[in-house]
């Protein structure tokens, strides 16, 4: 298909300094839980992204010196000439198909506690460090300043050598050095790096010009700065950072601006929409005559040629997006936008870094697996065999089964038993702020419709005379989980007393338009997002809810999606009120009996109506039955029964989705061994 007209202008090349990017997407620096340990994953997964079109290509944050060591997490490194040879891998693989490689060079000062290195943090003041590690960064002297400036002109020299074409200087996310600085409230000093603007500025301005001293003759010399903290005048502010870009304005090769903290920056789509940065950032452009690149969890081309059109944008940066569909650029220039593999702006990628663990994707079930399974998130092999294969349930797990089984040539017949596609998924999207995570269902559906060889039987309830019927020699269960009502899950091994009686109610219910009666209280041991979002929807309705948890936080988990802020922040907004580090442990029918978790004292709290967000059981019934009678099986022809997704273990979406892919993908493939995947092994013999 020709490209949309429309849309050229997102493929004009874009002078970066001394190099061209061949168009304007920029995939910005992104955490992967990868890092230094994984640089053949690493490389795997940014050449697919330049395969995929994206012309520039970034690291995530490359730790400079021992000084800098953000471990536990999982970085880049260049701490010296050793670390040279793994980024070279992953320059190598962005080059080969035409896109530039760009290195983020990081020195978190007094936002890292060296755990690995053991060397003592420092920082523009002294100050405890970030977090809750009793350990404090000492201020640094003049010399520890020359030293840093030395670390990072050096980094870059080794960068350049690694091959990388963009060289960065950070100043962003409220955790690097030249932030440090430049912040009032961490920046006390009263030599020429304190006190004014001005001094603040100076370590930043230093950075810049000896970088591009070092390698500017070769390589672009980026700035990422955050133009707002969002916390008012304790930090910096959007007047300040008029006053500071225009400083700076014409030193960089390139702007890359966005909001600080993280978890604003990278805010989920339960709380920002698409683009939602504009305002923050839309005053760089007009201050300098370099190009500038933002984010904005940006899927949709219109959007991005209006940022480019309205003078917002030069280039588009994307994370989330560029994870969820590496191909999105080429899709776009082929033409092919109904293609796109949204990103539904879950944030179960970024707790990859949070877990230090490959990251993943809701959409994109092949992402960390690109050098670990040999996945390719376009091309799956040709199917091995004539076997049709039935797949019963179309959930998140059975869509995506029978798309890859689809995709590869077999025969496939996806029955659902309710009228809906979509399961869980289309389910969950209609809970407060969840909208966005139909587009699980709505890709896979779209690209179901395109399958000649594949059918949908919509309210098709099977039972083991059905299945045996069907003719399918292969059976897949993709049958789903329902919430469990008698209080079982992470704090309780045996049913709670009460939970069987009337007006106890799980999300299964909430979600199916079941009235309640309030006060409610709802009983939160899931710890994911489903508590807040059910005390939302209940409180939205009218009613007095209270959420309880024996957790320090509603929505704990959250943490490591970047949501766990915002939604203590919107459920205090809404009136919830939040009982943390409390257990249910009877209900009353106008009462529950909470104890405290740590003293195990007693107090009541009357409530009309209980929710329980504590576990799920599988809907396994149909497997059992039909294992139950191998010789039927036999006779009916049936080679296989498998069982996949929550149906097998409940767990996220991103699961589901992945064991859907990852049977249709295997299905008549040769076994990797016993462990599935390539590791990469430290070298004993160095």
């Amino acid at each position: 298909m020709a490209r949309d007209p429309r849309y050229d202008i997102l493929f004009e090349p874009i002078k970066i300094g001394p190099v061209t990017a061949k168009n304007r997407f920029y995939q910005v620096p992104h955490c992967n839980g990868m890092g230094h340990p994984n640089p053949r994953a690493v490389a795997g997964m940014r050449g697919m992204k330049a395969e995929g079109g994206w012309a520039v290509i970034c690291t995530e944050e490359c730790e400079i010196h021992p000084t800098s060591d953000i471990s536990p997490y999982k970085e880049a490194r260049l701490w010296d000439d050793h670390d040279i040879p793994a980024l070279a891998m992953m320059c190598e693989a962005v080059h080969e198909h035409g896109a530039l490689a760009g290195c983020e060079l990081t020195h978190h000062g007094p936002s890292c506690a060296n755990h690995y290195s053991r060397e003592m943090p420092i920082g523009p003041s002294h100050q405890p460090i970030n977090g809750y590690d009793p350990m404090q960064a000492r201020a640094m002297d003049r010399e520890d300043i020359r030293n840093y400036r030395r670390w990072h002109r050096e980094a870059a020299v080794r960068a350049e050598r690694a091959g990388f074409d963009v060289i960065y200087v950070y100043a962003g996310h409220d955790i690097a050095m030249p932030m440090h600085f430049l912040q009032r409230r961490r920046n006390n000093r009263t030599d020429e790096y304190g006190g004014s603007l001005q001094n603040r500025v100076r370590l930043f301005r230093e950075l810049i010009e000896e970088t591009k001293d070092a390698v500017g003759h070769r390589c672009a010399v980026v700035v990422r700065y955050a133009t707002d903290e969002l916390i008012g005048p304790e930090g910096l502010t959007l007047e300040e950072s008029q006053d500071i870009v225009g400083m700076l304005a014409e030193l960089p090769d390139l702007w890359d601006v966005n909001v600080s903290s993280w978890y604003n920056d990278s805010t989920t789509s339960r709380f920002k929409p698409e683009g939602n940065q504009e305002p923050f950032i839309a005053f760089v452009k007009k201050m300098t005559s370099k190009p500038v690149v933002g984010v904005g969890r940006f899927t949709s081309p219109d959007t991005m040629v209006s940022q480019i059109r309205r003078g917002v944008l030069d280039m588009i940066g994307a994370a989330r997006p560029s994870i969820a569909d590496p191909f999105l650029p080429k899709k776009i220039e082929e033409g092919r936008p109904d293609d796109i593999r949204e990103c539904i702006g879950c944030n179960i990628c970024v707790s990859g870094d949070f877990t230090m663990s490959h990251f993943r994707c809701t959409q994109n079930p092949t992402m960390g697996e690109e050098w670990r399974k040999g996945w390719h998130p376009e091309i799956v092999p040709a199917r091995k065999s004539e076997d049709e294969v039935l797949v019963v349930g179309a959930g998140p797990a059975g869509l995506e089964c029978a798309r890859t089984l689809g995709q590869r040539g077999y025969r496939v017949h996806l029955a659902e038993a309710s009228d809906e596609l979509g399961g869980r998924v289309a389910r969950e999207a209609k809970l407060p702020s969840l909208s966005e995570w139909g587009r699980v269902r709505d890709y896979r559906t779209y690209q179901l419709g395109k399958l000649a060889n594949v059918e949908i039987y919509r309210g098709s309830r099977l039972d083991p005379a059905h299945i045996l019927e069907m003719g399918a020699s292969r059976v897949v269960l993709a049958t789903g989980a329902e919430w469990r009502r008698d209080g079982v899950g992470r704090m309780h091994g045996f049913a709670v007393p009460g939970f069987q009686g009337i007006n106890v109610f799980t999300p299964d219910d909430i979600m199916a338009g079941k009235a309640v009666q309030g006060p409610v209280i709802v009983y939160d041991d899931d710890h994911y997002y489903m508590g807040g979002v059910i005390a939302e929807k209940l409180r939205r309705q009218g009613h007095d809810v209270a959420i309880v948890t024996p957790a320090d936080l509603v929505s704990s988990w959250t943490q490591k999606t970047l949501e766990s802020t915002h939604i203590q922040r919107r459920l205090l907004e809404l009136g919830i009120e939040l009982l943390v580090k409390q257990d249910v442990v009877a209900f009353k029918g106008d009462h529950v009996d909470l104890a405290c978790v740590f003293t195990g004292r007693v107090t009541q709290r009357a409530c009309a109506s209980l929710v329980t967000v504590t576990a799920r059981l599988p809907n396994d019934a149909l497997h059992q039955k039909l294992m139950a009678n191998p010789g039927a099986l036999l006779e009916a022809g049936i080679k296989s029964v498998t069982v996949i997704g929550d149906a097998l273990a409940p767990g996220t979406i991103a699961a589901a989705v992945y064991q859907g892919h990852r049977f249709g993908r295997e299905l008549d493939e040769p076994a990797m061994g016993e462990v599935a995947f390539k590791r990469e092994i430290p070298n004993l013999a160095v």
